[in-house]
């Protein structure tokens, strides 16, 4: 989803100056990132159908993700919780958490949303404003994203808890034909999650939020949301990506903020988490953004593994093995 909080998008442009870092990012040891094995957990995703409130297709991938994150996690934990959806019908929602190293005091946050949209209200065809969308790279992208970084980092444990968590009811905000808007009918499950996390008085160092990570034309900008909560992590992030070659990807640029969950995540618990959405410079996100198209074929595994190669490059730097 990450619909714009700002009325109008201008891509306002400008470029953040940063203290000097000698760390030599290229030299830190990282987990072994698979990109077709990333891809085959979108395509999993894709095939059980729309993952939209209450669907079997829902309900299917979410225990699709739950036996595979129970592969290499420690722990793997359902919160299933309802949410008023914007026309007043109750939806039930599951957000899912998996934690290697629960008992470690120091944790890391990273997070994605695995439903998908069931209104197509941005595609060309007004006929099909009605209809759920695949949801490949809004949703299935950072939910594959989360599980091929589990697997590969359950081989080479950080020095810091890591949690993965999969936020249900993301993307079923206030749809384009409706005739109201509001903003807090997105992103419902980081909303209950924020208030009433999988472990009470849960905390984290920090958190990195995942959404369409996947497009063959990746644009990652500053938005204001996590300048303005996590100014540290996202001056670092994007620093990590210059430093191994991936400065055309992570555009370092400021740009309007975005609601999406680290908003909720930052405001209601308190955890600096930054987001790593794409955003192209038309402002629809990506070409195929709430449309009947956001299939398969919108996916780069390339693209999935530069977004993994920089964020754990980011942990492992602050957290050693």
């Amino acid at each position: 989803m990450a619909s714009l909080l700002a009325a109008a998008c201008h891509h306002r442009g400008s470029t953040t100056t940063v203290a000097a870092d000698t760390t030599n990012y290229a030299a830190i040891a990282t987990p072994a990132f698979c990109p077709d094995s990333a891809m085959a957990f979108a395509e999993a995703q894709i095939a059980f159908g729309p993952r939209t409130p209450g669907s079997a297709a829902a309900n299917r991938c979410a225990n699709y993700i739950m036996a595979q994150m129970s592969r290499w996690c420690d722990t793997v934990v359902a919160q299933p919780f309802n949410a008023t959806l914007w026309d007043g019908r109750t939806a039930r929602g599951t957000n899912i958490v998996a934690s290697l190293k629960p008992s470690a005091p120091v944790r890391v946050l990273l997070a994605a949303h695995w439903d998908s949209r069931l209104w197509a209200d941005h595609d060309p065809d007004n006929s099909l404003h009605h209809q759920p969308v695949p949801g490949a790279n809004d949703g299935a992208s950072g939910t594959a994203l989360l599980m091929e970084m589990a697997r590969a980092m359950a081989a080479m444990p950080p020095a810091v808890g890591v949690d993965f968590v999969f936020f249900d009811l993301e993307d079923q905000g206030t749809p384009e034909w409706a005739d109201r808007y509001e903003d807090n009918t997105w992103c419902k499950g980081s909303q209950h999650w924020a208030q009433l996390p999988h472990t009470p008085f849960y905390t984290a160092r920090y958190g990195i939020l995942f959404d369409m990570v996947g497009t063959h034309q990746p644009r990652f900008t500053k938005e204001e949301v996590s300048r303005h909560y996590a100014p540290g992590l996202t001056n670092k992030v994007w620093r990590v990506a210059a430093a191994l070659g991936h400065q055309q990807v992570f555009d370092d640029r400021n740009t309007d903020p975005i609601l999406d969950d680290h908003l909720y995540i930052n405001q209601i618990a308190g955890i600096p988490t930054i987001d790593i959405v794409q955003n192209s410079p038309d402002c629809s996100f990506f070409a195929h953004w709430h449309t009947t198209t956001d299939d398969l074929a919108t996916l780069d595994p390339q693209t999935l593994a530069t977004v993994a190669q920089v964020v754990m490059t980011t942990i492992y730097s602050d957290f050693a093995q």
